[in-house]
């Protein structure tokens, strides 16, 4: 991986997070970037969090949207801040997946940010049209042995739901090209036009497509049935045991952060999701809030990099 540039830590950064009385009124805002368009879960949830967040800081919390290869842009922009918790990140399970994927992507996840907290975890979603007719996987199969199914949706080259694509071509032999979409929204958006008949979403992302019945959910990637969708089967009911994944979201910042500093950002980030209205704007969103320590997010996205590593070499999976 190509080393980034990365800028001398500021003295004084743990202190600049808080800053007491009438200072606070000129305090710089806190600004955590969202890699995706805006209208997608990613968004909806940095949004959520910095609403909360800003009074625990004494500090305004505004989210910026630095789209662009699939999340790449963003995260390069990010790990070139200066380390002083002014600048944060809120990224997907895509983040750590991106690099092995796009030669664009030239960071690593593990070396280059500073993990503070996992926000929240999700099962993901294979949805389809209504317009396309399949309910079920067997569908799928039948319409793509016909040729009258040839591609599939994802929120980006290199997602979790790219993966899934490929995960499920592996294991039923298809050959179902990827059509890489900008973020989840836009991937809704062509589904319910019927520009495409399926597509791998996040739940909490089509909920209300969900409960309109414009939409049809019809298999979840986690080993079990999830409370969120109860009635969804899953592709391991299919006998897909394999597809066992599930996209998580966590909150980093530049690499060489002062420990103080993601400690301060990790102690008011757990409270912040303990909240009970928290919670429940996170849960409408299909989503389990998470917690912990920056450690179980190292974890995390360190077992991401190493699995999807070794999937995308041995899918070959390479988009230029």
């Amino acid at each position: 991986m190509t080393a980034l540039r990365r800028r001398p830590l500021l003295a004084g950064a743990a202190a600049s997070l808080a800053l007491p009385g009438i200072a606070r009124a000129q305090a710089r805002p806190v600004t955590i970037v969202v890699a995706y368009p805006a209208g997608g879960d990613t968004d909806a949830i940095a949004r959520i969090y910095a609403e909360r967040l800003a009074p625990r800081l004494g500090r305004p919390v505004v989210v910026e949207n630095r789209s662009g290869a699939s999340g790449a842009v963003g995260s390069i922009w990010v790990a070139r801040q200066a380390p002083d918790g002014d600048t944060l990140m809120l990224a997907p399970s895509t983040f750590p997946i991106v690099p092995h994927v796009l030669r664009a992507a030239a960071y690593d996840p593990v070396r280059d940010f500073s993990p503070i907290i996992l926000t929240g975890t999700s099962p993901m979603l294979l949805v389809a049209s209504r317009q396309s007719g399949i309910r079920t996987l067997a569908d799928i199969l039948a319409q793509a042995q016909a040729g009258r199914l040839q591609e599939y949706g994802s929120p980006g080259s290199g997602s979790p739901m790219h993966m899934l694509g490929e995960m499920l071509n592996r294991a039923t032999g298809m050959r179902l090209n990827e059509v890489a979409y900008r973020g989840v929204a836009p991937v809704i958006n062509d589904i319910l036009g019927g520009q495409i008949a399926i597509g791998y979403v996040t739940p909490g992302a089509v909920m209300q497509h969900l409960r309109a019945n414009t939409m049809t959910p019809v298999a979840t990637s986690e080993a079990a049935r999830t409370p969120l969708l109860p009635e969804v089967p899953t592709f391991a009911e299919a006998g897909y045991r394999d597809m066992d994944v599930t996209a998580w979201w966590g909150l980093y910042g530049p690499p060489g952060m002062q420990p103080a500093v993601v400690q301060t950002l990790n102690r008011h980030m757990n409270e912040v999701i303990r909240l009970p209205e928290v919670e429940d704007r996170i849960r409408a969103l299909a989503i389990v809030t998470g917690g912990g320590t920056p450690e179980r997010l190292t974890e995390v996205t360190r077992t991401d990099y190493e699995r999807f590593g070794r999937l995308v070499r041995e899918m070959n999976v390479r988009v230029e």
